[in-house]
């Protein structure tokens, strides 16, 4: 017989024994991801990620999605004539900018999504944090940025989520649906801010006590700038985070993505990961194997 032929199966039949116990420890429970970066425009990584949670759902884990778009907002603004901004990898949001952020958001990227898991034979629904309330936010005030100290910048219709009413959200997961909600917020007048994807994420995660926030983006991980090639940190405590963000290693996207790790886990999340969305499969591997990938963020 074929040594080929046998190994491949075996290895498959292996794969599945080593996945047992997470099925069965995870079944019941929340998972949010969120989802966004390079792993969002290659639409063959889009393909495998969908998958990954559809088999979440079917396996009996509750899996919520939430995006945002950052990359798909740049080029709508580029084609208008308007220059993208970020102030600690945070987006200056003007009016004129809010309007283009709901209509990629919810009219372009909220859609597509959703059409990728109906095609996978999914139920899902796709929300804005709008929608019944689900966040609820204020204007974020003037601020001096981790990686600009001393400075004061107004981001615009920036929103801070004050509180995140979950009911929609049980509601959908209870009966079979997979939530997917763009980052899109209610202010106190029920006008629109635009939410950072990773907060939002975070505050979900927190809000649901779920058992893991999933950061994907397009980096292997969380490491430090300084020394590239030691290669991604595999765990991070709080007290390195801020020393890294403070000396500016830690910089960029790559903050909101770290702060809302730690705002969940301070919440109740169970484990809070970041993780490389441009490798296939990659929910898969940091939650189905015993090496997992990645960085996991810890208090």
């Amino acid at each position: 017989m074929n040594s080929g032929f046998v190994e491949n199966p075996i290895a498959k039949a292996e794969a599945l024994v080593e996945a047992l116990p997470y099925m069965q420890l995870f079944s019941g429970k929340y998972f949010v991801v969120k989802y966004g970066g390079q792993a969002m425009v290659s639409s063959e990584l889009m393909a495998t990620v969908v998958t990954d949670i559809v088999l979440l759902k079917h396996i009996g884990i509750k899996p919520v999605l939430v995006h945002g778009g950052g990359k798909e907002i740049n080029e709508m603004m580029r084609r208008l004539g308007k220059k993208p901004q970020f102030v600690g990898g945070l987006r200056v949001t003007d009016d004129e900018t809010m309007e283009v952020a709901e209509m990629v958001l919810q009219g372009k990227v909220n859609r597509h999504i959703v059409a990728l898991l109906s095609r996978c034979g999914a139920r899902a629904v796709g929300l804005s944090g709008g929608d019944a309330g689900l966040f609820q936010a204020r204007k974020k005030a003037p601020f001096s940025p981790a990686d600009s100290p001393g400075e004061r910048i107004d981001l615009g219709r920036v929103g801070e989520i004050e509180h995140v009413d979950i009911s929609l959200i049980e509601t959908l997961s209870d009966n079979d649906y997979i939530p997917v909600v763009s980052s899109i917020g209610s202010g106190p007048a029920w006008e629109s801010l635009n939410i950072n994807a990773d907060h939002a994420a975070g505050e979900l995660a927190g809000a649901l006590q779920a058992e893991k926030l999933i950061v994907l983006t397009d980096v292997e991980g969380v490491y430090r700038q300084a020394d590239k090639d030691s290669g991604i940190i595999s765990s991070i405590k709080e007290s390195e985070i801020r020393f890294l963000i403070q000396e500016g290693q830690i910089n960029g996207g790559m903050i909101p993505k770290v702060e809302a790790c730690l705002q969940a886990l301070k919440q109740g999340v169970s484990r809070a990961h970041i993780v490389d969305g441009r490798q296939k499969h990659a929910l898969i591997l940091e939650i189905f194997t015993d090496a997992g990938i990645g960085t996991m963020v810890t208090l």
